[in-house]
């Protein structure tokens, strides 16, 4: 047991380190114990396993490592341009020039010419001959020269760390002092041996052992394989004993039928047919529900898909069963069109809906509380006032959560303690999450995507145009309204600069007045610096259809729904993100008129930007955006996951490891439903592994 623990040694007893370097490794780096160092990985390796004649260097060549005896050095030139050059000579018989520009004292004190020296740098070339500037260079006596037999590591470090000598170059020496007094068994293995044997999976010591100190490149390429397998299959085995262990242990209510509610609306109310992907979503829905088991689902459809209609379905199956239902919003707003949606779909129904946001009135709450408590209300719309202790109910069944990374976890349990049984939960959000990060963010989530527009929808016509083609914009704008339709116009929000956003927003709000001059034309304008009734009531009066342009930053972002503007143009259009883009997309394109994006751009942008709006006006899939997002921006940036710590991996990467995540995931169900609680031998080095490493890691999301 002895050996295991070395690795939990603190850091400060390793040979070279002591107290003040600690406190800097501990402070900068997160290095407290000995097992943080083996987990400090290098971000690349110096190749000086061979040494080449000054005679080999090409004009192509990179980095050369030579040995050869120092035949001049001298200082020469002034002020900026002073330098220290040596010369090199070696059996080859050619001469390769050393130059320093700082440390040239050092170099006079410590080299001295006729000593035989073993050189590395990166080759350059000055008038045609090849030199190293400020190469490494290490004094060698003749009959002793040898190249190392490994790859030399370099590692991440912080400035305050090489001004106390603890360079990259100085963490390999202690990782290498690390590794000498380490027994091999002190790394135990973590991945049972069959898996490890089927998919060619090098021991875990010696893949630390090749991460830092390879003997070449393909001993470097299979740990990293093995060491990225494992952080992703560890993190697969967790979410599916979470899930699992919530699906056996958690009791929920029962939807045994559907019923008349469900049925009479279904083949009366229904306005439209529904598509396959809402049939498929609403079986997933009564299949979960019908268990016994509390469900935990995610349903993603993108801008669009009709989620709301499936919720309203949802609701009624647990109306048939007797149960109350509840919708929960992240804004006043969208929790007013979601009521307003709702109560439009069932007014033929004998159904009471009511509305609690933060500026309901005191009478009005205190029918609504009475209401919840003796069932007489059975669908509850609302914004974070539900959660509430003082809103009770009699039998709560159902919660849906719309636009997930609002409602953070303590706020999501407080909903489960209104029920004796905890209620189903369906959580739906707009933003497409790439498939790759759901198995890994929300991989404790069951998950319904719905991929298809209603019928009658057309898929918004997406054009990029540059500053200068702005008359002609303006003036198709102005067309369109004349049709009688509305139209948006989105300026950025620069969060380094409030003031900043509010200027180019006024300017923009000035320009678009001199293009459609008041009172022909009436424009809203909402920014975050309004207080919260003047937005709402300008957002009203742009939905009302009051004013035919809405001026605006960024904040109308999520499910505003005005069926009758088909034209959005996005200002700066290059500032934006990706999804961001796509989500503002969204609020056109709602009723059954050809709608237009239009992204104005300043003639000179990035290649970045350029290839997001090439992807915009190529695409109006929600996924294919998302999964292109992730590659673009990388997964830490994806909302709502930035802070989910099951996709903060050290090695893997799941927008460049999607195959191995892919087997990862399926390997670790396997395993998991032969054998949720890891007790066969063949499974006790995951499972104590999973025990000494328990507390280090949040991994349960939504529970």
């Amino acid at each position: 047991m002895q050996t295991t623990n070395i690795l939990q040694t603190p850091i400060e007893y390793l040979k070279g380190v002591g107290p003040l370097r600690a406190d800097l490794l501990k402070k900068e780096l997160s290095i407290f114990v000995y097992e943080d160092l083996l987990n400090h990985f290098p971000y690349r390796h110096i190749d000086k396993t061979v040494i080449s004649p000054i005679s080999s260097i090409q004009f192509n060549t990179e980095y050369i490592q030579v040995a050869g005896k120092l035949i001049a050095l001298e200082v020469i030139g002034e002020k900026r341009a002073r330098r220290m050059v040596g010369q090199l000579s070696d059996q080859s018989g050619a001469l390769l020039e050393l130059t320093w520009f700082q440390g040239i004292t050092w170099i006079q004190k410590n080299v001295q010419i006729g000593a035989t020296y073993l050189v590395f740098g990166k080759v350059s070339f000055f008038n045609g001959k090849p030199q190293l500037v400020h190469p490494e260079i290490e004094l060698k006596q003749p009959q002793n020269i040898t190249a190392k037999n490994y790859l030399e590591p370099v590692y991440p470090a912080t400035e305050k760390l090489k001004a106390r000598g603890l360079s990259g170059r100085q963490i390999a020496h202690l990782t290498q002092q690390l590794f000498s007094i380490l027994p091999s068994g002190c790394i135990s293995e973590n991945i049972p041996p069959e898996i490890c044997n089927r998919l060619k999976l090098v021991p875990r010591f010696e893949a630390y052992q090749a991460i830092h100190f390879p003997a070449n490149p393909e001993a470097y390429e299979a740990a990293l394989r093995r060491l990225k397998f494992e952080e992703l299959f560890i993190a697969q085995v967790r979410l599916h004993i979470v899930k699992l262990r919530r699906q056996n242990a958690s009791r929920g209510v029962l939807f045994e039928k559907v019923g008349d509610y469900f049925n009479t609306f279904y083949n009366r109310y229904l306005p439209f047919q529904l598509t396959n992907a809402q049939k498929r979503v609403l079986k997933e829905i009564r299949s979960d529900t019908a268990k016994g088991h509390q469900m935990n689902r995610l349903l993603q459809g993108d801008v669009g898909s009709g989620k709301t209609i499936v919720a309203l379905l949802a609701m009624l199956l647990a109306a048939d069963n007797g149960f109350q239902s509840c919708m929960m919003a992240p804004t006043e707003i969208l929790a007013q069109q979601h009521f307003e949606g709702l109560c439009n779909l069932l007014k033929e129904m004998p159904f009471e809906i009511a509305l609690l946001t933060g500026s309901t009135k005191t009478a009005e709450r205190k029918r609504i509380l009475k209401g919840l408590l003796d069932d007489s209300i059975h669908f509850i719309v609302g914004t974070h006032a539900i959660i509430e202790d003082i809103v009770q109910f009699k039998n709560l069944g159902l919660v849906i959560i719309d636009e997930q990374h609002r409602f953070g976890v303590e706020q999501r349990a407080k909903l489960w303690k209104k029920a004796a049984i905890p209620p189903h939960v369906l959580v739906m959000t707009a933003t497409p999450i790439p498939r790759t990060l759901a198995m890994t963010a929300y991989g404790d989530l069951d998950y319904s995507v719905m991929d298809e527009l209603p019928p009658g929808r057309q898929p918004v016509k997406t054009v990029h145009r540059v500053e200068h083609a702005r008359a002609s914009v303006m003036d198709f704008v102005k067309s369109e309204i004349e049709k009688g339709r509305q139209a948006y116009f989105i300026y950025p929000l620069i969060e380094e600069s409030e003031k900043l956003s509010y200027e180019d927003l006024m300017q923009g709000f000035e320009q678009v007045k001199s293009f459609f001059p008041e009172p022909r034309f009436s424009i809203s304008m909402v920014h975050g610096k309004q207080p919260v009734e003047q937005k709402e009531l300008n957002m009203q009066r742009f939905v009302k259809g009051e004013t035919q342009i809405m001026v605006s930053t960024t904040v109308i972002e999520v499910g505003v729904n005005v069926p009758n503007a088909s034209v959005m143009v996005i200002e700066s259009s290059e500032k934006f993100g990706l999804s961001q883009l796509h989500q503002l997309r969204g609020r056109v394109g709602r009723g059954s008129e050809q709608s237009f994006c239009i992204l104005l751009t300043g003639s000179k942008i990035s290649a970045e930007a350029k290839e997001r709006i090439k992807i915009m006006c190529a695409t109006n899939n929600g996924f294919v955006i998302a999964e292109k997002d992730l590659e673009l921006r990388g997964p830490g940036e994806i909302e709502g996951t930035r802070q989910s710590g099951a996709v903060n991996f050290k090695l893997a990467s799941i927008v460049n490891d999607r195959q191995m995540l892919e087997v990862a995931r399926m390997e670790a169900e396997q395993l998991v439903e032969k054998d949720m609680e890891l007790q066969s031998q063949e499974n006790s080095c995951l499972r104590l592994f999973l025990q000494s490493s328990k507390g280090k890691t949040g991994w349960s999301k939504i529970s």
